[in-house]
């Protein structure tokens, strides 16, 4: 899997239909995580992440931990108030709300797809990576 970046896509598991993903990468959105949710729309990929924890949060969750070809290791449901032992394989982690990981199919052994979403550049220029006030770094 190429270094992934935060933002969404839609997550493709070979049993279910497409599933809207979330795409943790920085270390910032990997530490927020589910918290301060009451609920989560589909999933929520950590990565890199071979552990979680389920400290200060209102729900369940369903946890697969994922190698580095997406294939799943193990599906676990974590009440609040839990702490996760670690995957020594595991690259990636998917969080989804509790139960509805079986319903898409999702079991050790599956692997698993993401595709990106398209996504327009914010202001509309194409001017991404450039210096502050537009200009390019150094001038």
């Amino acid at each position: 899997m190429p270094r992934a970046k935060d933002g969404t896509a839609r997550l493709h598991v070979p049993e279910g239909p497409p599933v809207p993903l979330e795409i943790a990468a920085s270390y910032r959105s990997r530490t927020r995580g589910l918290l301060g949710r009451d609920t989560i729309d589909g999933a929520l990929l950590l990565t890199p992440a071979a552990s979680v924890h389920t400290f200060r949060m209102r729900f369940a969750i369903d946890v697969a931990y994922l190698d580095r070809n997406l294939t799943v290791l193990a599906v676990r449901t974590m009440r609040p108030g839990r702490l996760g032992l670690p995957r020594p394989r595991s690259r990636h982690v998917l969080e989804s709300a509790a139960q509805t990981m079986t319903n898409w199919g999702l079991r050790p052994g599956v692997s698993v797809r993401f595709e990106r979403e398209a996504q327009e550049p914010a202001d509309g220029d194409g001017q991404e990576g450039r210096g502050r006030r537009g200009r390019g770094p150094g001038r």
